[in-house]
């Protein structure tokens, strides 16, 4: 029968695990987890760090793409108040 662990306690071990010193092999012993569960934890864990990396590297992606859109509207605008600005003074 399989055993059930709350995702603390996962979350957890994988964590003592990624702070080095000990082996997958040992940590699993000394928790009373299999050492193929905690391989899988670990692996999980890694794969969820991968795809939250990428999300967070297109977020930047789009997020650079909008700034330099924004500066480029700025500069225009920028432009314009300053030739409306010397028009409205010629024409006093």
């Amino acid at each position: 029968m399989s055993r059930v662990y709350l995702l603390e306690f996962r979350a957890e071990v994988v964590r003592l695990y990624r702070a080095g010193g000990v082996s997958i092999e040992r940590l699993a012993e000394e928790l009373g987890v299999s050492h193929a569960t905690l391989s899988r934890w670990v692996k999980q864990d890694r794969e969820a760090q991968t795809s939250l990396d990428v999300s967070v590297r297109d977020r930047l992606r789009q997020a650079e793409k909008e700034l330099v859109r924004l500066r480029e509207e700025n500069l225009i605008l920028k432009k314009a108040a300053a030739f409306f600005a010397k028009e409205s003074t010629i024409n006093r």
